[in-house]
């Protein structure tokens, strides 16, 4: 007879029942990976990004996401940025991992270890796997190589893997090492609503805030992603968690249609760079192949956003 997978998996989970410490809420600020026009990292636009992300009230960082450009940068390129976000801010991390296969991922964790150190909050595992079992397993030793705490995140666009709520569920509630899950698979509120019913873990949204007021209604414990003005999401997420729906609403609003304009599928990195040099926090908007470049046409729309909105130059 077949044995259940979930069943198998759980079995073998640690003895530990006790939940680990959930994570912050608040804004967790996805760090995009800058380059100089010679495609190396530039330190002091990333210096820059995360002091800015610090004095603005940002939860955190979460740095080597899919933002982050992890894919495209090397082991001693990811711990390069590493080193630099913990020496230029005092903010708790969150590494992202790359891969889906358990080893490297291990890989993957120990460097970010070797590079942060005691600053290293978190690391973000994607679901691999459809199936509970196999990613329960998957995170069950990782967790046991490498002690960290794990952000599970669920992100099928990126990852390629589509795993239902109630699968997700049952991987959190047999996880307890699992401090917080990111939830990208729309719709997203739905999904953060279900989760927080059911295990006591911080549940964030991403995907540039497109979703943040729903998400916070639905339970979620903050926003972790980028956006090129994180100040407008920390003040509608400060506002919300001290109870003030209303002032956090408005806090937004205003800040949608840049929101919508930043998300374009396709060119979303570039346009979010592109608007960090805009406001003079990167030296230049470069990504890597095989991302594409700010399209030239959007010019004059981008300086309309930003006027409109009347975003000042971080200087």
């Amino acid at each position: 007879m077949t044995e259940n997978p979930v069943t198998d998996s759980t079995a073998n989970v640690d003895t530990v029942t006790e939940r680990v410490e959930p994570l912050a809420r608040g804004v967790w600020g996805v760090v995009a990976t800058p380059f100089t026009d010679a495609g190396e990292i530039d330190e002091q636009s990333l210096a820059r990004l995360v002091q800015f992300y610090e004095s603005v009230g940002a939860a955190g960082l979460t740095v080597l996401g899919v933002f982050g450009e992890a894919a495209a940068l090397t082991a001693a390129e990811r711990m390069q940025v590493l080193g630099v976000v913990a020496q230029n801010s005092r903010l708790p991390i969150v590494a992202g991992v790359t891969s889906l296969a358990t080893a490297p991922a291990i890989a993957e964790i120990e460097n970010a270890q070797a590079a942060v150190g005691e600053r290293l909050r978190a690391v973000m595992v994607q679901a691999n796997s459809g199936a509970p079992g196999v990613v329960t397993e998957h995170l069950r030793r990782i967790h046991e190589a490498t002690g960290a705490d794990i952000v599970l995140q669920d992100y099928p666009k990126s990852s390629g893997v589509s795993i239902s709520t109630d699968s997700l569920i049952a991987v959190v509630e047999a996880s307890p090492f699992v401090s917080a899950v990111k939830a990208e698979a729309p719709p997203t509120a739905v999904a953060i609503a279900r989760i927080t019913a059911r295990v006591d873990v911080s549940v964030f949204g991403g995907l540039g805030g497109q979703g943040l007021l729903d998400e916070l209604a639905a339970g979620s414990a903050g926003a972790m992603t980028g956006f090129s003005v994180p100040e407008a999401l920390v003040s509608c997420v400060t506002a919300w968690l001290a109870g003030d729906a209303e002032a956090a609403r408005a806090e937004l609003l205003a800040y949608l249609p840049l929101i919508n304009f930043e998300q374009q599928p396709g060119i979303a990195l570039a346009l979010r760079k592109e608007l960090f040099r805009r406001r003079g926090l990167f030296a230049t908007g470069a990504v890597r192949a095989p991302a594409a470049s700010f399209p030239r046409e959007l010019d004059p729309i981008a300086a309309d956003h930003l006027a409109e909105l009347d975003v000042q130059e971080v200087r």
